[in-house]
C-alpha cells in the first residue's frame, strides 16, 4: 500500500514529469487537448503513463480524481472555446 497522497504534485511525479507549479502549469497550458480526445490518448505519453492513467481511473483509484482534474485542465481551453462559440 502507498502512503502518497494523490495531488497533482504527486500525480506529475508518479508520471515522470516535472512537478514544480512552473512545471505544472507550463504542462498544462503546452499540451491542451481537443474537446473530442480523452486523456489516455493523448499523444505526448509514453506507455506506461498511458497504463498508469486508463488503470487508476479504471479502478477508481485514489489517483482517479487527480487523473481528472488533469483531464479537465487539459481540456480547458477546448471548453472555453465551445462555450464562446454562438
Amino acid at each position: 500500500m502507498s502512503n502518497v497522497v494523490p495531488r497533482m504534485t504527486n500525480l506529475f511525479l508518479q508520471l515522470g514529469l516535472d512537478a514544480s507549479e512552473q512545471g505544472i502549469a507550463e504542462f498544462i497550458r503546452n499540451h491542451q487537448l481537443p474537446a473530442d480526445m480523452s486523456l489516455a490518448d493523448a499523444p505526448y505519453w509514453n506507455d506506461a503513463q498511458r497504463q498508469f492513467l486508463v488503470e487508476q481511473v479504471k479502478a477508481d483509484a485514489a489517483w482517479a480524481i487527480v487523473v481528472d482534474q488533469l483531464s479537465e485542465s487539459l481540456h480547458e481551453d477546448a471548453v472555453k472555446a465551445s462555450q464562446t462559440q454562438p
